[in-house]
């Protein structure tokens, strides 16, 4: 296998765009005031995209374990730390899913997607749940932007310096 395939490639895409955007909405929504019009459907866009991103991650990782992956470019080193980057973006993705339910179902209301479908609640399972969850869901989404940064610089600097295929495999311009 030379690239990514184009499944691969577009939820990759997606995910980054989606992980980007989360982002800056929750950035922007946690200081709404109570009588801000977005105040109530800027959390409920939030959630249900998260959720949305939950199990495309979820398949993601199976497309992924059933289609393999190119092999990567660059010293063992390199290949190492991009192998350990890309685990630690999904621990911190299903730290950030698991983190959200828990803040937004602790008062025992499901997640409504969309107004779609609703994702049940569990309920309060721990004493300050919403509390310690809001907390890691803020440390661990400010990591996950760092990390996706860091990703970013490396893509570009095997594309820009290294001139190697690592970009192209997930643009699907193989040269």
């Amino acid at each position: 296998m030379h690239s990514y395939n184009r499944v691969s490639r577009i939820i990759h895409w997606l995910s980054a765009i989606t992980i980007l955007g989360l982002f800056a909405l929750g950035w922007w929504m946690v200081d709404l005031g109570y009588y801000h019009q977005w105040y109530q459907t800027a959390p409920h866009i939030h959630k249900s995209i998260g959720v949305i991103l939950a199990l495309v991650t979820l398949f993601r990782i199976i497309w992924k374990k059933l289609k393999g992956t190119p092999k990567l470019e660059g010293s063992a080193l390199e290949v190492k730390a991009a192998k350990s980057a890309h685990h630690l973006m999904y621990l911190l993705l299903l730290t950030l899913f698991i983190s959200g339910y828990l803040i937004s179902t602790e008062d025992g209301r499901a997640i409504s997607v969309f107004d779609f479908v609703n994702v049940p609640a569990m309920g309060k399972l721990f004493e300050g749940q919403a509390d310690l969850a809001g907390e890691v869901h803020y440390y661990v989404a400010y990591a996950l932007i760092g990390l996706v940064f860091i990703h970013a610089l490396a893509a570009l600097k095997h594309h820009f310096i290294d001139k190697d295929n690592t970009l192209r495999k997930m643009t699907g311009g193989l040269k």
